[in-house]
């Protein structure tokens, strides 16, 4: 369990843009001979045991191994090498329990490495080069001619593959119900995952509700001063285009904090609600985004509470 000397430590690193990433490695990357590093946001990670027994279930899918009893909790064991193609020639020796949308689970990894602090801006979108289960590339050596690098696991997409039935993305418009806008403005949505993208816009549909969709804070940012210029060309102000901002906080080159932080003190986005939706749960967290001045914090995915969220900021606007 994090100490208050341990949060107030990482929410001034956010502060600065920056945090901390937990390397460790799966193995023999297919095709090849190279251990190549991966990466989890610290946040995410409860603990780090050596492996402990498992127990092998039934009917379970090929790339989970059981379960393991940790502190009188039974916890599901991914073998994460399998999910990702890799070769464990050292064996699975570690387990990273993890707290990630309301969820508790467990990895197998091969080893763990070390937690290295980065900047936001060193970590850069694997998207455009067909990431797949990795949502970033993260330069652990900043700007250095030959940065190592890893990958930053989709830790959304990787659950959603292997346990479907557990994190479903359907919808019950009826039980959600719709929102009103004011007319005209749309909610500007950032988040780096794609399936948590489509859950968001399967979400915001079902609500009625129009949107902009962004992949980054960096992007998100750059359609808000783009829509700023064309409304003031309109003679009308980016209050009458956008009515709520809607953030994840792990994204590549600018991260949710950053991009709170930078709509709060512009003075031109005054009133503007920004809600911060994220998979980094627990009372700690919601601590921590409440000093970048964000308006709500809401856990993924639950469309009814982002529902009632978006209402709730609206009512106060």
């Amino acid at each position: 369990m994090s100490t208050m000397r341990d949060i107030d430590e990482r929410t001034n690193l956010a502060s600065n843009s920056m945090f901390e990433l937990l390397l460790f490695r799966l193995g023999e990357a297919p095709g090849t001979n190279r251990r190549e590093l991966f990466g989890i946001n610290v946040f995410k990670v409860r603990e780090i045991l050596v492996m402990p027994e498992i127990t092998a279930m039934v009917n379970m899918p090929s790339t989970v191994m059981g379960v393991a009893n940790i502190r009188g909790q039974m916890i599901t064991v991914i073998n994460l090498p399998k999910v990702v193609g890799c070769n464990p020639t050292k064996g699975l020796g570690i387990l990273l329990v993890t707290e990630f949308a309301r969820t508790t689970q467990a990895f197998a990894v091969e080893e763990v490495n070390e937690i290295v602090r980065l900047e936001w801006k060193h970590v850069l979108s694997a998207e455009s080069s067909g990431g797949g289960l990795v949502t970033s590339i993260a330069r652990l050596d900043g700007n250095a001619e030959n940065t190592r690098l890893a990958q930053v696991l989709d830790v959304e997409q990787i659950l959603r593959d292997v346990m479907p039935n557990d994190h479903s993305s359907e919808v019950d418009e009826a039980q959600v119900g719709a929102v009103k806008l004011p007319p005209g403005t749309v909610v500007l949505a950032a988040d780096d995952s794609a399936v948590a993208r489509m859950m968001i816009e399967q979400g915001l549909k079902a609500m009625g509700v129009p949107y902009v969709m962004t992949k980054t804070g960096k992007e998100a940012w750059d359609m808000l001063e783009t829509m700023t210029a064309k409304a003031q060309a309109e003679g009308k102000t980016i209050q009458d285009k956008v009515s709520v901002v809607l953030t994840d906080l792990e994204m590549p080159v600018m991260d949710g904090f950053t991009l709170t932080r930078n709509i709060k003190q512009d003075g031109r986005f005054k009133g503007i609600p920004v809600i911060i939706h994220s998979s980094l749960t627990g009372s700690a967290n919601e601590g921590h985004v409440k000093s970048v001045g964000a308006d709500a914090y809401i856990a993924k995915f639950v469309a009814e509470e982002l529902g009632n969220t978006i209402r709730s900021v609206l009512a106060r606007r």
